[in-house]
């Protein structure tokens, strides 16, 4: 399977996880919130799947994971949810990447 269908899929997946996750979370939620935690994750998703780093892909696709959350993190005051969602999904789109990808 091609590595970018597989990072939209992965993307559009996690985002929607993301976006759930936003609406039954504490925090009362804004359309522009959900847009913001989706297209994080969707982000997240393709470049995880696309980037070619000289580490495990697993590996590679945390560090996207982490670098894409940053900004999210420092401007909700909020780090462990969302670098550690950061780190799994990114994770997780490396592995299915190096897995299925061509």
């Amino acid at each position: 399977m091609n590595r970018l269908l597989i990072g939209i899929l992965c993307g559009a997946m996690f985002g929607v996880i993301d976006v759930l996750m936003t609406v039954f979370g504490k925090h009362p939620g804004t359309t522009t919130m959900y847009l913001q935690a989706f297209s994080s994750r969707f982000a997240i998703g393709i470049l995880a799947a696309t980037v070619t780093l000289p580490v495990h892909a697993v590996l590679a696709g945390a560090i996207v994971g982490l670098l894409v959350s940053l900004p999210d993190a420092f401007g909700l005051n909020s780090y462990a949810g969302v670098l550690g969602t950061g780190l799994l999904f990114g994770a997780l789109t490396g592995w299915a990447a190096k897995m299925w990808g061509v």
